[in-house]
């Protein structure tokens, strides 16, 4: 009788411990990721654009159900394995309905997986003044972040190179200035921006304190001076930080009006850098990147600096 009862038992813990074991690998997972509603609007657009954040949601959602499943049903079901007429039976009844509870959610666990491995490498965004360089593709927009900061990002001659977010930093004292380099916008319609558009597009409205926007009048880039403008345009109607705009290559063709630099001699560059320096002023306690333009109104138009 004695060895019947600790037969029993032993079935009983095997279920407790395996629902537990579950349900704990369960929380870790959502445990991965932060409240969504809580992080700045630059990384919920940036997660809605590659995965779209409800999906996310969806799936985090998936999970937690299946994590107080198996905390709601761990009792009752090693009760049963116990109790019942035959423990080896239940035992093998409550690990399936444990392990068709986690095939529902398989589609969901690899989706959240590969959305953690993808996040995990986005550079991290301080709150600290920041310059965000915008552009055509193929302007120098890499090529200045180089030459100023920490960032080493691809340079090639082709367009789209950076196709996302780059980070680098320029130490001032003990504070440090925070450059970013984003990926190449077309002038197109919104909608039809493609997702290396739209990330940049999220940084320039949400995270720049000021914009430096590289033109090439050469065209040299593969398109015109007009469409680099009226991109330039847009983006004063977006934002309402101060503008620079800046022409490059100036070893090809240098436009009045505006400062002139050429990223591959270095020429203008640290004057360029020093006039973007110059709008790094101390913040009031109540600023966060969340409310960053949040008050902007159609009649709001930043200033624009063209030397």
């Amino acid at each position: 009788m004695r060895e019947k009862t600790d037969k029993r038992r032993a079935h009983e813990e095997f279920v407790r411990t395996a629902f537990a074991a579950v349900h704990d690998r369960l929380v870790a997972v959502m445990q991965a990721y932060p409240e969504l509603d809580e992080l700045p609007v630059f990384y919920q657009e940036l997660i809605d654009i590659l995965y779209g954040i409800d999906r996310l949601r969806m799936s985090l959602g998936a999970v937690a159900w299946a994590a107080r499943w198996t905390r709601d049903h761990k009792g009752g079901l090693a009760k049963d394995v116990r109790y019942g007429e035959d423990t080896v039976i239940g035992r093998k009844r409550a690990i399936a309905r444990l392990a068709s509870v986690v095939h529902q959610i398989d589609d969901d666990l690899i989706f959240l997986n590969e959305v953690r491995n993808v996040l995990r490498k986005i550079p991290y965004i301080e709150d600290a003044f920041t310059i965000v360089v915008a552009g055509y593709p193929n302007v120098g927009k890499s090529s200045f972040i180089r030459r100023v900061s920490t960032a080493d990002p691809e340079v090639a001659s082709y367009p789209f190179t950076t196709k996302a977010v780059i980070v680098g930093h320029y130490g001032v004292g003990h504070d440090r200035i925070q450059l970013i380099d984003t990926p190449g916008v077309l002038d197109r319609p919104a909608a039809e921006r493609n997702a290396i558009e739209q990330q940049a597009m999220s940084a320039i409205m949400h995270v720049a304190d000021v914009i430096l926007f590289i033109i090439d009048a050469s065209e040299h880039c593969g398109y015109s001076i007009e469409h680099q403008l009226h991109l330039l345009e847009e983006i004063i109607s977006l934002v309402d930080v101060p503008i620079v705009a800046a022409v490059n290559k100036t070893d090809l063709k240098s436009l009045e009006g505006y400062p002139n630099i050429s990223t591959g001699t270095g020429e203008g560059v640290d004057e360029l850098f020093t006039t973007l320096c110059a709008y790094r002023t101390v913040r009031p306690p109540s600023y966060t990147r969340s409310n960053k333009n949040s008050d902007k109104t159609s009649d709001d138009r930043p200033a624009i600096e063209r030397g």
